[in-house]
């Protein structure tokens, strides 16, 4: 019998769908069947790396949607067209992969919500950390008690945009703040692993790429459930490597780890030395080889098509997606008033 497949078209060329369409090669749950980008320029591009018929290669949305062997699009284009693209897909029958961040706007995070319960689609958010092993790792350990009550949890999201502000400049958006633009990764991490914060405060500033519009640099400290404290450090313009280095705090132990490196540090604490001076209780490192996938799509799109195969429920999915830049709104907002402000999870 014949593996069924979802047929998937992707919206926006650029790099990143470059990573989603290798991402789809070794899957036996999904098959690429058309592409479309406004720039032809794109579409060119992309189909020297991954060749495509002409007749598959878009450049209107609403023709490419008519197609009836589509049944789901994923979203690689800007972070200010993703409502707009989302929606017209949904009422246009398809489910729907929308890349991070779901939206740069609240309320239209909202919208995308309401129409896919309206129309019934799947829509999943592409926050791509809940599939990288090192945080799968982490979570696991958590949740298992293995460092007992986590009482400080944080995150970075350090990445250089300098040289790096997309086809027709699209990181350079007034509306694209760093902390939901890409900071938004290392918030719904600490959501993933220590539950929706109730309260945000904020500072920002703009010292590393002044001809940008926006902040630059953005530190936020987080109210979590059970009197969890966190911290997100949020910078576009830092000199180092691109880094998610994140920290989980608890009683019996501390979780290092990232997207980036080949294993994790588990630190649990030593006996105290008898015949010592003073206690030492320092901790033990256990380092836990991962795997390294930093954007590891090919578990991304693999649950995507799982989801729509079996009908079974998506992670993340739009509430998810939508929750995330509630807390990343709150931030913004706290880092212009300079008030600590209350996270507003209304659908």
């Amino acid at each position: 019998m014949e593996q069924k497949k979802v047929r998937l078209a992707i919206v926006g060329t650029g790099s990143i769908s470059h990573i989603h369409a290798k991402a789809m090669q070794p899957l036996t749950e999904a098959e690429l069947v058309a592409i479309c980008d406004m720039h032809t320029e794109q579409i060119e591009k992309f189909t020297r790396v991954f060749p495509m018929e002409k007749k598959d290669c878009y450049t209107n949305l609403d023709e490419m949607l008519q197609r009836a062997d589509i049944d789901a699009v994923i979203i690689c284009t800007p972070d200010t067209s993703h409502c707009d693209i989302t929606v017209r897909a949904m009422r246009a029958g398809k489910d729907v992969l929308c890349e991070k961040p779901m939206t740069l706007d609240i309320d239209e995070c909202r919208e995308m919500v309401r129409v896919a319960e309206e129309t019934g689609r799947r829509l999943m958010v592409g926050q791509v950390c809940r599939k990288a092993p090192g945080f799968i790792k982490a979570k696991e350990l958590i949740d298992n008690g293995v460092i007992g009550e986590v009482f400080f949890v944080e995150s970075e999201y350090a990445h250089d945009y300098l040289g790096n502000s997309g086809v027709d400049d699209w990181r350079k958006s007034p509306e694209r703040h760093p902390i939901i633009g890409g900071g938004c990764h290392a918030v719904d991490l600490l959501r993933w692993l220590a539950g929706d914060p109730t309260e945000v405060f904020a500072y920002a500033n703009h010292k590393m790429l002044p001809e940008w519009p926006v902040d630059d640099c953005v530190v936020s400290v987080m109210k979590f459930p059970n009197n969890v404290i966190g911290k997100v450090f949020t910078s576009i313009g830092c000199k180092r490597l691109y880094t998610m280095r994140t920290v989980i705090y608890g009683s019996e132990g501390t979780i290092i780890t990232d997207n980036t490196s080949n294993h994790l540090s588990l630190f649990r604490s030593n006996a105290a030395t008898p015949d010592a001076a003073f206690s030492v209780n320092q901790g033990m490192e256990l380092k836990i080889p991962v795997s390294i996938s930093s954007h590891n799509m090919i578990e991304e799109i693999r649950d995507f098509c799982t989801s729509i195969l079996n009908d079974t429920p998506l992670s993340p999915d739009g509430k998810q997606g939508l929750f995330t830049v509630a807390v990343c709104d709150a931030i913004v907002r706290s880092s212009k008033e300079g008030n600590a402000v209350t996270v507003d999870y209304t659908v």
